[in-house]
């Protein structure tokens, strides 16, 4: 039997990365579609809580100007929430996301404490399952700048040639977004609940030295197209959250330098400071390649001979992204993570094109999904 999850929050910064990771695994979980006027409305909150074995509450207000509306909106949600299951004595496993900043004396942090013990009260009263995650500052693609996260706003701010400023150099508890992911699938598979769950942060750092690597980013990768070194996993997270700020339907596709003389042709394809593997394909008119996505690999496109058009589409979004290459101008387009891919070779002869990926090709840990652009 397939677990039937619902996530209110689905298209918040966590709720997506939440929503798509659990795609991956068509045979384990069913996604019960969830809006955001459920809440608005009674009787749809019941229906959706009552089909639901897992329910991940993420819906909530981070900011606002006055923090009394944020203190009301989230007691309010969980209010509501409690309220349906109730009405639809649901037995779900009830999974709510909680802050770092619980302990401090602000309302966004009550808010989230007492919204946590409202729900774990609902689970004792009910024999219901709960589990409350109090989690730390959480980065990664797609989030909102001036909303989500600092690095959010520091990586759209230096995409759009803005420039950063920071307000408080101070030591920030970090944990990457597919890490969270990770430790939601792990409450979601055990169904055990927990009462308070301290997730652990994975990465320290100060302000000043995250907006240093971002800066070594936009220097190296966003303006000479340079793959820079990256020295851990924590690297790697910050700058695939660093390259989806870029406006990918115009920066792409970048075209080489080509050096011509009476021998022929010479184009420089890739500059790195980091490993990987290379590859290259010939591509008969007609054939597409692809049509698959990664989740943290980084990879180029190069094409040095024919003509092809390649296609990038985000994950649950609708916009296909076409651009249009030929060797006679060799240029390259680099594959954002969440971005189902593909290559067609659209000319009368072979088409030539050099693949780059960061990492050796792992057949038990591919990090390659397949669907259609």
């Amino acid at each position: 039997m397939k677990l039937k999850i619902g996530i209110t929050g689905q298209d918040g910064f966590v709720g997506k990365h939440l929503y798509n990771t659990l795609g991956l695994f068509p045979d384990e979980f069913e996604r019960v579609e969830y809006k955001r006027s459920f809440f608005e409305d009674e009787a749809e909150l019941v229906e959706f809580v009552s089909k639901c074995d897992v329910i991940v509450h993420l819906a909530a207000m981070n900011r606002h100007n006055d923090p009394q509306i944020i203190y009301n909106t989230n007691i309010g949600l969980v209010k509501k929430l409690v309220g349906a299951l109730e009405v639809s004595k649901s037995k779900a496993h009830v999974i709510f996301s909680s802050s770092s900043q619980e302990e401090r004396d602000n309302l966004y942090g009550r808010s989230k404490k007492e919204g946590r013990e409202l729900l774990l009260n609902w689970a004792r009263e009910s024999e219901g399952t709960f589990t409350g995650m109090v989690i730390p500052n959480v980065f990664g693609p797609f989030g909102n700048p001036y909303y989500n996260s600092f690095i959010a706003t520091f990586s759209h701010q230096l995409c759009h040639n803005e420039k950063p400023k920071i307000e408080v150099d101070g030591s920030v508890k970090l944990i990457y977004v597919g890490e969270l992911v990770e430790s939601l699938m792990e409450e979601i598979r055990s169904g055990k609940g927990n009462d308070l769950l301290i997730v652990p942060y994975t990465e320290e750092h100060k302000v000043s030295e995250i907006l240093s690597l971002l800066e070594k980013y936009k220097g190296q990768y966003f303006d000479l197209g340079i793959i820079p070194e990256l020295k851990d996993s924590f690297e790697l997270n910050l700058f695939n959250t660093f390259r989806c700020y870029m406006d990918v339907k115009n920066h792409f596709p970048v075209k080489f330098i080509k050096h011509t003389d009476p021998r022929g042709a010479f184009v420089e394809v890739i500059r790195l400071n980091i490993g990987g593997q290379v590859s290259f394909s010939t591509t008969v008119p007609g054939i597409t390649r692809g049509n698959h996505y990664h989740t943290r690999k980084i990879e180029r496109f190069a094409v040095i001979k024919g003509k092809a058009l390649i296609q990038l589409r985000k994950i649950g979004t609708e916009e296909v992204l076409d651009f249009y290459l030929d060797g006679e101008e060799p240029a390259y387009v680099d594959m954002p993570i969440w971005y189902t891919h593909n290559i067609k070779n659209i000319g009368d002869e072979e088409l030539y094109t050099n693949f780059w990926i960061n990492e050796f090709y792992d057949p038990n840990d591919p990090d390659t999904y397949f669907e259609n652009v």
